[in-house]
């Protein structure tokens, strides 16, 4: 028999709030209407203390991988070089999109649980003199590490090259300063932290990015940032057709998420994140990502001999508790616990307790119910 209840403790999608979930149930409006626009202009501006910058956000109807694109066909011509970060699934991910587009990519290769060095991608600037942006994640999802964009950006800003994150798992997570920090380009989506159904990208450009933007004549329609901008800013609404129900939910998240404060909001995603850890090492297991650990999403090695897939499936299908495997060659090594977005703290000892159950039922022997104390300890200290 199924659960009868079920917890999406997963990196994303994540579970989305009852009021959001009623607001995005309201009768569809036009969207080339004022009610419309006043909801599109109140979420980009709502938005920008996420991203940590006075400049405009762009909301564009599709995944996170949408606004990935927008950032490299807007930022870079066919030819030209780039140097990008590859440290797991998505780092990958940059470079396959530059391919594609006909750019010149140059990897910076990092282990799988690994935050890039600074100095790697320096060095790279240095062998690859003609390149004009890096491209790196903020979380590297599929490893559960958090590269040093702070400190890349150190790196980029005296150059005559842009620095473009992917924050799909750090915007909403913990803090952004795009504009402090010398970010040029910042992208997210709505499937994470946002509390929202997959389906918005989101992206913001520097200054100097704009410029770069506004000078390239490349190929693109969709995905043109430049007639993007002029609609919403301009004339307050979007280029083309709009998620409308996923916008006015969007408003909603953020409703919600600026009430509880953006301190509270991180305070409460690192809380979760030291929880899951510490009950993971209390039940002897080591963590995937243990030197630059992401507060969105926990990445624990399964025991020697115990095929993670099995025990995630387990959790899944006869707990209800949803969580996931590793990817590529980490499917049977890595369970991910994701605690972003709508999740509360007490959500962790769900999440402690299935994992438990199930490495028991695969053979894993520990001192039952000794991670879920962990995660009661960690909860009660940050209480």
């Amino acid at each position: 028999m199924p659960p009868i209840k079920k917890y999406l403790l997963t990196p994303g999608p994540t579970q989305v709030p009852p009021e959001v979930l009623l607001e995005m149930a309201r009768p569809l409006i036009h969207h080339r209407t004022p009610e419309f626009s006043a909801e599109l202009d109140k979420a980009r501006e709502r938005l920008k203390p996420l991203f940590g910058t006075a400049q405009e956000v762009l909301v564009l109807s599709s995944s996170g991988t949408g606004a990935m694109e927008a950032a490299v066909c807007n930022l870079l011509a066919p030819r030209e070089e780039a140097i990008f970060v590859n440290g797991g699934k998505f780092g990958e991910r940059w470079g396959k999109m530059l391919g594609a587009h006909g750019m010149t990519a140059h990897e910076v290769k990092v282990e799988w649980g690994r935050a890039v060095d600074p100095e790697q991608v320096e060095q790279a600037l240095e062998r690859h003199p003609r390149a004009r942006a890096v491209f790196v994640q903020a979380s590297e999802t599929s490893t559960t590490a958090v590269h040093p964009v702070e400190q890349l950006a150190e790196v980029t800003r005296g150059r005559d090259v842009l620095l473009i994150v992917d924050g799909i798992t750090s915007v909403g997570v913990f803090e952004q300063k795009m504009d402090e920090w010398g970010l040029d380009a910042l992208v997210s989506g709505s499937q994470k932290a946002l509390m929202l159904p997959p389906g918005l990208g989101l992206i913001a450009l520097s200054e100097r990015a704009w410029e770069r933007a506004r000078s390239l004549k490349t190929p693109r329609y969709y995905f043109d940032l430049n007639r993007e901008l002029r609609a919403q800013r301009d004339e307050h609404t979007t280029a083309y057709t709009p998620a409308v129900t996923l916008v006015r939910g969007l408003n909603k998240s953020l409703e919600l998420i600026h009430g509880e404060t953006l301190e509270a909001v991180f305070a409460r995603h690192r809380l979760m994140a030291e929880a899951v850890r510490e009950g993971a090492r209390a039940l002897g297991l080591k963590l995937f990502a243990p030197d630059s650990p992401a507060p969105g999403v926990t990445g624990i090695l399964a025991p020697g001999g115990i095929d993670a897939a099995k025990v995630v499936r387990m959790m899944r299908d006869n707990l209800g508790v949803g969580v996931q495997a590793g990817q590529d060659h980490m499917r049977t090594k890595l369970i991910r616990i994701g605690h972003m977005g709508y999740v509360a703290p007490f959500e962790m000892l769900v999440a402690l307790s299935a994992l438990e159950m199930a490495l028991r039922q695969h053979g894993y022997d520990f001192s039952a119910g000794a991670g879920v104390a962990a995660v009661q300890r960690r909860l009660a200290a940050g209480a």
